[in-house]
């Protein structure tokens, strides 16, 4: 059995006070991480006091890392860096990354390497452009996304990782893929991992829906065999919804 994760986005949300405060509200309601894993990926500058301030059960994650060990690299983060201030996650290659900050499938697979070299745990995203859906190359465009994410990483590794599968066009949104929408394209997903790798490799790894996810549509995508849990952005900004989510992977 994989253990479902319920993973929060803050993006650029949160002032420090705001960010303890949802700490203070949510650290004693969640639950054991023997059952499932509860992550909360923050900005840079919170992410040390958050740390300290994480619970039992509670992890937190980066939105972003360099992957470099270290250099002339203004406004990035190493890391060698999270690993030193006990950060547990860190999200890779996340759609807006893409498409604001030039973020390559190349260097989402330098990335991972660079994550497993320090021993934090990587929640990969691939997902396709509404414009890719309607022309009917999703499969195509996410089955490449994962075949260079993946590049020279060994089977234990991709055990250990988590990917997330963001359609583009439902983060934000409000817009969610159907159940099944999700299901079908993480089954595929995990075929393609099966194919680079072995069938162990792919029930082993991992891998969450992302989009638009909110307290009443979590139910439904948790009943589908393939998914794991969720990456969650404008619900996981409030204690209430987000405790709600991961009550629901608990079940």
């Amino acid at each position: 059995m994989r253990k479902p994760m319920i993973a929060g986005n803050w993006k650029m949300y949160k002032t420090r006070d705001e960010a303890l405060q949802f700490l203070y509200n949510v650290n004693v309601q969640v639950p054991n991480n023997e059952y499932v894993d509860t992550v909360i990926c923050a900005q840079a500058p919170l992410l040390r006091d958050l740390v300290k301030r994480q619970g039992d059960y509670l992890r937190i994650g980066a939105q972003n890392m360099h992957e470099s060990t270290e250099g002339a690299f203004t406004g990035e983060v190493s890391a060698a860096l999270l690993q030193n201030i006990g950060i547990s996650y860190v999200l890779i290659g996340h759609s807006e990354r893409r498409q604001y900050f030039n973020e390559t499938d190349d260097s989402v697979n330098q990335k991972l390497h660079q994550a497993f070299r320090y021993g934090l745990t990587a929640i990969a995203c691939v997902g396709e452009s509404l414009e890719t859906r309607e022309a009917n190359e999703t499969d195509t465009f996410v089955e490449n996304q994962v075949k260079k994410a993946l590049n020279a990483l060994g089977s234990e590794q991709v055990k250990a990782l988590v990917i997330a599968y963001e359609p583009i066009w439902a983060i934000g949104t409000g817009v969610t893929a159907t159940s099944q929408q999700a299901q079908d394209t993480i089954a595929m997903i995990r075929r393609v991992i099966a194919s680079l790798y072995d069938t162990d490799t792919a029930q082993a790894t991992r891998i969450l829906y992302g989009g638009s996810v909110k307290p009443d549509n979590i139910d439904e995508l948790l009943s589908m065999e393939d998914i794991d849990g969720a990456l969650v952005g404008g619900a996981s900004l409030s204690a209430k919804n987000f405790l709600k989510l991961v009550e629901a992977a608990n079940k």
